[in-house]
């Protein structure tokens, strides 16, 4: 039967059985590349070895949870492995989001909460009027005034 004659539950269900099968094969790939072994990852992830085997083979789905520990074994990104099983959706590409993924020195949790200040604020523009803009630069001028640099090595002395 081809995809155009299934069901949409039919759909939807092979769908999700593809996304398993892809997060698994995208975890055995990244932890060989990162030359990790299964039971490194498995101790990491506080799963057991038969759990994260079955998990690479597409034969189980792990909860976000999982998802977040494997991630953090792997020293990848959660978001990544949660756009791969289908939890969450792929955003945009930006300079800055990708900035933020490829620094590690940054955690998780860390990285996530800048993300979420850079998005409230991208929300926050977009929500502004341009009226509102020429406005908030005429304030932002004449509170943040340029400083002359003489009159620093002034002080310096």
């Amino acid at each position: 039967m081809s995809k155009a004659e299934q069901n949409p539950v039919e759909q939807v269900g092979h769908a999700v059985g593809q996304a398993v099968e892809d997060i698994g094969a995208y975890i055995r790939q990244q932890r060989e590349g990162a030359h990790v072994s299964l039971r490194q990852l498995a101790r990491v992830a506080g799963v057991s070895n038969p759990y994260l085997s079955q998990v690479e083979r597409g034969l189980r789905k792990p909860s976000a949870e999982i998802l977040q520990q494997i991630a953090k074994g792997l020293r990848i990104s959660a978001e990544a492995l949660y756009v791969r099983a289908g939890i969450l959706e792929q955003r945009p590409a930006s300079a800055v989001t990708d900035a933020v993924f490829a620094d590690d020195e940054l955690t998780e949790r860390q990285k996530q909460v800048l993300l979420d200040i850079y998005q409230s604020f991208r929300r926050e523009n977009d929500a502004a009027k341009p009226a509102d803009w020429a406005q908030a630069v005429q304030v932002d001028s004449a509170v943040d005034p340029v400083v002359d640099p003489t009159a620093v090595d002034q002080h310096k002395s």
